[in-house]
């Protein structure tokens, strides 16, 4: 019997697919935008037969359903990331968190921490050899895939052939359910005053021939405007998202000076619009991995000159960073951000530069703080921090004491907030760095980003 035939016997309405689903199962959903809607509507409508059923995925790109209150005799949801339609339910107790770098997914499944009952995936149509693309989210839905016990794809000719290790074979899958909706979308992000100072400071670390991990947001977006004018980047990501391509396209991003897997853009997971999904489908620079390939800070390391972008909610007078939680409440997850850290701080002229907005609700809270709130929780430790940048400023806390880490980051702290700074630094060590004379509140300039390291050698 030829591939063709086993497709076409295996092809299946939502409806009936679902079936397979049994109270008590362990149920992993493709991520983001690739989350199958038809299976999972058709999963929602079987509530009334189903108990205990365990969901199990990082970021949701859609409303998250089955975390409301109607659903939660039949379903509970086991977060890796929480989003804007999970992080309710998970701080209510209604849905749980798993902690667990964005790399190591793949092996909860593979090892059996984490079996895996049911796999719900979108895929492309089979190719002449029989192979499905993962198209927009290979991350861990790969391996979720090739250790379910059972597994259900939607076929969708609006997934993108993403190539790298996206395939998989039409023997690897049970049922296929065809649809023809629209990916689900994610618009550009707004990007302000703010968000370019920030992306202006950070462009000035990124030269001709640097690797970059750059994600989804409004800072990543403005760093990336002010590249126009560099040459020969490269990409190895976690996410792709629209603002890539005019750089793509105008030459700018082309891999040629990268020494690992040159030419090529490397990520496992695309966010974006239809019109980025297109674009995309079978592009010869773009192969998408597993994210235990590219997140793994040894092969990160392997790129000389990455240069990695990550946000945070807060920063301490010590550098440590929160990412994922504002106070004690979970708001998303640790994803990818430590691993391109140290991955970054392993490959050969690295750089890991952490990004934040000074302040929180219109001015009225510093993000730059003294201590982090109680019950927050440290994402990327301070043995890890490179450099910190908001609109104020750039700074580096590489080789800093204490003492001249939180001079640093009072200075890039908003000024309405620094005194503040240096009285509760002074309460909480016993010392402030304004102690030694330095006055609160310099203006430094985009050219002297290091700016203390400098003032240190004049003292010297």
């Amino acid at each position: 019997m030829s591939w063709r035939q086993r497709y076409y016997g295996r092809l299946v309405s939502a409806e009936n697919a679902v079936k397979l689903i049994k109270s008590g199962d362990r149920i992993v959903l493709g991520h983001a935008c690739a989350e199958p809607q038809s299976l999972v509507h058709a999963m929602l409508d079987r509530a009334p037969v189903l108990r205990d059923v365990e969901i199990v995925h990082m970021l949701p790109a859609n409303s998250s359903l089955y975390c409301e209150h109607q659903y939660r005799d039949s379903f509970r949801h086991n977060s890796l990331f929480a989003g804007h339609s999970t992080r309710r339910a998970v701080n209510e107790g209604a849905a749980d968190y798993t902690p667990c770098y964005f790399y190591q997914v793949p092996q909860l499944f593979k090892d059996g921490t984490l079996p895996v009952d049911v796999a719900l995936i979108s895929v492309s149509p089979p190719d002449a050899d029989g192979l499905v693309s993962l198209g927009i989210s290979v991350d861990y839905t790969r391996e979720a895939a090739l250790n379910a016990k059972i597994v259900i794809a939607e076929v969708n000719p609006n997934m993108p052939n993403t190539g790298g290790k996206s395939y998989l074979s039409v023997d690897d899958i049970d049922l296929f359910v065809p649809t023809s909706a629209p990916l689900m979308e994610i618009a550009p992000p707004n990007t302000g005053e703010i968000e370019m100072s920030i992306g202006r400071y950070i462009s000035t670390l990124i030269h001709d021939g640097d690797c970059l991990q750059i994600g989804f947001g409004s800072i990543p977006d403005a760093v990336l405007r002010y590249l126009t004018n560099r040459r020969d980047l490269g990409i190895h990501t976690e996410m792709l998202s629209d603002s890539i391509m005019p750089l793509v396209d105008c030459g700018v991003i082309n891999g040629t000076r990268k020494n690992f897997m040159p030419g090529k853009i490397v990520a496992n997971l695309a966010l974006g619009t239809n019109k980025f999904y297109r674009w995309l489908d079978r592009h010869p620079m773009v192969e998408m991995y597993p994210v235990d390939f590219t997140n793994d800070p040894m092969v990160i390391a392997r790129n000389d000159n990455m240069v990695t972008v990550n946000a945070a909610i807060s920063v301490d007078l010590l550098g440590q960073v929160a990412a994922d939680t504002i106070g004690p409440r979970q708001f998303s997850g640790v994803g990818g951000q430590v691993d391109f850290v140290r991955g970054a701080a392993f490959s050969r002229g690295g750089r890991n530069i952490i990004a934040l907005p000074a302040t929180a609700s219109a001015g009225k809270i510093s993000r730059i703080v003294c201590s982090l709130e109680r019950g927050q929780a440290v994402t990327t430790n301070r043995h890890d921090v490179d450099y910190v940048a908001t609109e104020y400023g750039l700074v580096r806390l590489k080789g800093l004491t204490l003492r001249q880490r939180s001079e640093a980051l009072v200075n890039i702290a908003a000024p309405q907030f620094r005194d503040q700074l240096h009285r509760e630094c002074r309460e909480l060590y016993g010392w402030s760095a304004a102690d030694e004379g330095d006055p609160v509140g310099d203006a430094y300039p985009l050219e002297a980003p290091v700016f203390l390291r400098e003032r240190q050698r004049a003292r010297n």
